[in-house]
């Protein structure tokens, strides 16, 4: 196996979260720990809590006094801060992709590339996993789930398929779901689809999209004024939530202007347009080429 993860726009993340020696600062998404490391290349006796529910990722953690690990979900942000006794830092950087390993680990069931149960479980110790999402979800609740994290245009067609195979026999592994719904796909678009389906499946086994939301009203609640967010973004459903959030302090974009009609919102853009990896970054790591990093400065 090849490296844990990559690090995406490493440098442009870094150079985004402007650190400052001698503050605390969050990686909410630990991982590999690619962008933890050059953090603390560059923290000077500041400090660092990083974040991650995966019981893998803990095998990737630093000896460095300067550095705290929180088995956690980063939803609970603003808590377990509290609970170090810290009530505001300087920087949050959130990776939001599925690490390299995990893609990459069949057992896991995150890819179709791989025979494997069907987890996809962030935390392993969560109850809820793919498999019973599929075989026991009603079908009209999975029709929603592909349409709204998929973004899939046969999202009914698909849900239709998915309730008449489980009756006969009960869905347990990624082949064995790719070949049920095989014939919803075209073989043109099939490695897309089948991106998408996994990733409606993700989404809810995970309950992303709630958690992003928590997240980033944490985020808010604990950065100092001047203090950057930096996250990297890989589907459309999270970069439009980030997106709106950074602009307007509010999930659905309404902006809301003062009396001369400025824009009242608790951030400044850093980047009002977004950054993507550059053709080098792409040669070199792939599954970079859906990233979007946005960056905004609490006011």
């Amino acid at each position: 196996m090849g490296a844990y993860h990559i690090p995406v726009m490493l440098n442009e993340s870094l150079q985004g979260l402007a650190i400052k020696p001698g503050s605390d600062y969050v990686d909410a998404t630990f991982g590999g720990g690619g962008h933890s490391r050059e953090i603390l290349r560059r923290l000077g006796d500041g400090r660092l809590f990083a974040f991650d529910q995966d019981l893998d990722a803990a095998g990737n953690v630093m000896n460095d006094n300067r550095f705290f690990f929180i088995s956690h979900n980063f939803r609970f942000l603003k808590n377990f801060l509290a609970y170090y006794g810290v009530e505001h830092v300087d920087g949050i950087l959130a990776d939001l992709g599925v690490s390299s390993h995990d893609f990459d680990v069949a057992e896991r069931g995150f890819s179709f590339r791989f025979d494997g149960d069907l987890d996809m479980r962030m935390n392993q110790n969560a109850k809820k996993n793919a498999m019973q999402v599929i075989n026991e979800y009603p079908e009209e609740n999975l029709k929603k789930i592909f349409r709204e994290f998929g973004e899939i245009n046969n999202a009914g067609k698909l849900a239709s398929v998915i309730a008449g195979s489980r009756i006969k026999k009960k869905i347990v592994t990624t082949d064995q779901f790719s070949e049920i719904i095989n014939d919803c796909i075209t073989k043109k678009t099939e490695a897309k689809y089948l991106a998408k389906v996994f990733q409606a499946l993700r989404i809810e086994v995970n309950n992303e999209i709630s958690v992003l939301r928590d997240f980033l009203s944490a985020s808010l609640d604990v950065l100092n004024p001047g203090g950057r967010l930096v996250i990297l973004t890989y589907h459309s459903l999270e970069d439009r939530l980030v997106k709106n959030f950074m602009k307007t302090g509010d999930f659905e974009g309404k902006q809301e202007k003062d009396f001369y009609g400025n824009i009242n919102s608790p951030f400044k853009l850093v980047n009002r347009k977004v950054i993507i990896p550059g053709e080098e970054e792409l040669k070199k790591n792939p599954r970079s080429r859906s990233a979007k990093l946005r960056i905004a400065e609490k006011i």
